[in-house]
């Protein structure tokens, strides 16, 4: 195994982690930059954010960032258009880490990521110049030693523990012969065998049956503090409650006074409206994920009827989208849903349903959909989908209109975070979706006419 230290969340030693502590009050908290994952964006942050503001973390000292290109390229040495490799990454974080620096006068940042985003933190620590500019790093379902290790099976990915570039990561330093770079403190953050991307069977890479080499440890670390989050799946590893208690644990060597957001009475929202492919606006540019402005996009705001989803009045806020991406600010009332449609060239005329905001956020990042050939017989498309996190019909109390089993999610394994609903009528209606408690209900669109709703969890 991977360790020096293997730690169960549930037996958690707080003297051991308190020794990590270099941070025990408010007025000590240096900058902290949170790097999203593979095809991902600042959004999935949030939760995170409010967590950290609710246990006095200053709002100004917490950066999430959108790396424009947000997805790895398929082989990591061979360029392809809309994908980034890992020196590319590199340098992005490093030049905003620089920016984050300049910013606050701060001598050295914290940083944290989930899954790809951790490859780019310890690149950019162990070769660039981020070992004299960190203090701490906190890395959840990193694939530290890859998702596969097969011979002949594209070892060039930075997903492949027989790349190059994950070889040299995880090189021995130091006379311990340790994987991290000394100097800064690490913390990975792992499930006990539910991450999809740390997996024996190559069931979620398309080889179902077949080995993949990597173990349910694969992001251990030798040398840093390794803590295990029981169940957790791929993406909780950084954005559940468990994994904020652990990362404050090991940050300020004492427990959380709370891992729920604390409301605020003042709730002002904003974020960026991103699209798909090369070029947001351009349809033929390709269909995978970016976080590149869909400038010139339409957005209107509904405060919506919890239980109907239907529309309290007009709008309460319109925005044409300009070359930063940004929809906001909009200032929200506190415990009211709204609607977020959104009208752009090449998308369906995309409905998002979110729950009550509890607190303020820069970070409510939206996307229109589209409307796939696959589709195209459907009266009616709803999409439930969980940012992050993913369904377990094993773990998880969950309904989507009115059925447990929800479309696409395997009965077994943490693998899908959307499930998609293709109505054979158009006729407008509720729908709902809950998911461990949280409900949100939206209303149906026609499909015929170009539109879709998207059912959003914020948990």
């Amino acid at each position: 195994m991977h360790t020096r230290r293997h730690l169960l969340l549930t037996g958690m030693a707080a003297s051991l982690l308190a020794a990590c502590s270099t941070m025990s009050t408010s007025s000590e908290r240096p900058p902290i930059v949170f790097m999203h994952g593979n095809g991902d964006s600042a959004a999935l942050w949030q939760t995170t954010i409010w967590r950290f503001e609710s246990n006095g973390w200053p709002r100004d000292r917490l950066f999430a960032l959108d790396q424009p290109l947000p997805l790895a390229r398929d082989t990591d040495t061979v360029a392809q258009p809309g994908r980034t490799s890992t020196a590319e990454s590199m340098a992005f974080l490093q030049a905003e880490v620089d920016r984050v620096l300049k910013a606050t006068g701060a001598s050295k940042v914290i940083l944290l990521g989930n899954s790809r985003g951790g490859n780019t933190i310890r690149n950019y620590v162990q070769n660039g110049d981020g070992a004299g500019k960190v203090s701490h790093v906190v890395l959840g379902g990193n694939p530290a030693h890859g998702i596969w290790a097969v011979k002949g099976f594209n070892e060039q990915s930075e997903f492949s523990g027989l790349s190059s570039f994950i070889q040299q990561l995880n090189a021995p330093k130091g006379t311990n012969g340790d994987e991290i770079t000394p100097g800064v403190r690490w913390l990975t953050l792992r499930s006990d065998n539910n991450d999809k991307y740390a997996q024996p069977d190559g069931v979620w890479i398309g080889t179902p049956g077949k080995p993949t080499n990597i173990g349910y440890d694969s992001p251990t670390l030798k040398g840093a503090t390794n803590v295990v989050l029981p169940r957790a799946d791929h993406r909780e590893t950084s954005f559940s409650p468990a994994a904020f208690a652990a990362t404050w644990q090991f940050l300020t060597g004492s427990a959380p006074a709370t891992t729920t957001a604390t409301p605020e009475a003042r709730i002002v929202l904003d974020g960026r409206l991103t699209g798909f492919g090369l070029s947001s606006t351009d349809p033929a540019s390709g269909q995978f994920t970016n976080n590149l402005a869909l400038v010139g996009a339409q957005l209107a705001v509904y405060a919506v009827d919890p239980a109907t989803g239907a529309r309290l009045g007009g709008a309460v806020h319109r925005k044409t989208v300009a070359a930063d991406g940004r929809w906001g600010p909009f200032t929200a009332q506190p415990g009211t849903p709204y609607e977020f449609e959104i009208a752009a060239p090449g998308y369906a005329t995309t409905h998002i349903y979110r729950s009550p905001f509890p607190r303020s956020s820069s970070i409510v990042n939206l996307r229109p959909d589209r409307i796939l050939p696959a589709d195209s017989d459907a009266k009616a498309i709803v999409i439930f989908t969980r940012p992050r996190g993913y369904f377990d019909a094993e773990r998880d109390a969950m309904r989507f209109d009115g059925q447990s089993a929800l479309p696409g999610v395997p009965p077994k394994g943490s693998g899908m975070s959307s499930s998609k609903i293709k109505l054979a009528s158009d006729t407008q209606r509720a729908i709902t979706g809950e998911f461990n408690g949280e409900r949100v209900t939206g209303l149906t669109w026609p499909a015929t006419q170009g539109h879709m709703a998207l059912l959003e969890l914020t948990y």
